[in-house]
């Protein structure tokens, strides 16, 4: 009897070992795509915060180094406000970006692992299709990716050493003096919103691409 009963529980438990093998099988692809979106719009979040937060220092730069103005403190309070607002962004930004370029790392990995597996060659060549497809769309946001982290971290820099230099000399000569490396800074956040923009638009085709509804 004692042999029989385990015989029953070996053969339940290569069932259950065999079904959760199926399932685990079939939902892997899907969970890994999910994960993907998932960073994709977290990514996305991260850069719509951060376009308001550009235009944000933009104003408050203008506002204090502009001619006449009465209340220097106070525009520079406003302005080393926005500046840390923008240090941390930049930091969330960063970690969120490394996270979707390693999600789609995933993907694509395991996607070319089980490329060969179809026997029908029909669906093999729509695979290697949609593969190539979304790979483009894919290598699109890394290469525009690049260009956002190196204007983002020269664009921090930047703002902690205006913020840095006029913390030791809030005085009207001190502003004076660096007017013209504001006013580029300025511009240089304006590039930034255009690189970061362009890779939101890159993230959006992803998006499209892999939307299961």
């Amino acid at each position: 009897m004692k042999k029989i009963k385990t015989y029953g529980n070996t053969f339940l438990l290569l069932c259950l070992t065999t079904v959760f093998a199926v399932t685990a099988c079939t939902t892997t692809g899907m969970q890994r795509s999910e994960d993907v979106q998932s960073t994709l719009q977290t990514v996305d979040n991260d850069i719509k915060l951060v376009v308001v937060q550009l235009d944000a220092i933009g104003a408050s730069l203008v506002e204090l180094t502009k001619p006449g103005q009465a209340d220097m403190k106070k525009a520079f309070d406003l302005f080393s406000d926005n500046a840390s607002k923008i240090k941390k962004m930049e930091r969330d930004f960063d970690k969120h970006a490394g996270q979707m370029e390693d999600a789609g790392k995933v993907y694509f990995a395991e996607w070319d692992k089980n490329s060969q597996q179809y026997d029908n060659p029909d669906i093999q060549e729509r695979s290697n299709e949609r593969r190539a497809v979304l790979g483009q769309t894919y290598d699109k946001i890394a290469q525009n990716n690049v260009g956002v982290k190196e204007a983002f971290k020269t664009y921090v820099s930047d703002i902690n050493e205006i913020e840095r230099f006029l913390s030791n000399d809030l005085t009207r000569d001190g502003i004076d003096s660096i007017t013209t490396i504001s006013d580029k800074v300025v511009n240089n956040g304006a590039h930034l919103k255009s690189e970061l923009q362009s890779l939101q638009t890159a993230i959006a085709n992803a998006r499209t691409e892999m939307r299961q509804n």
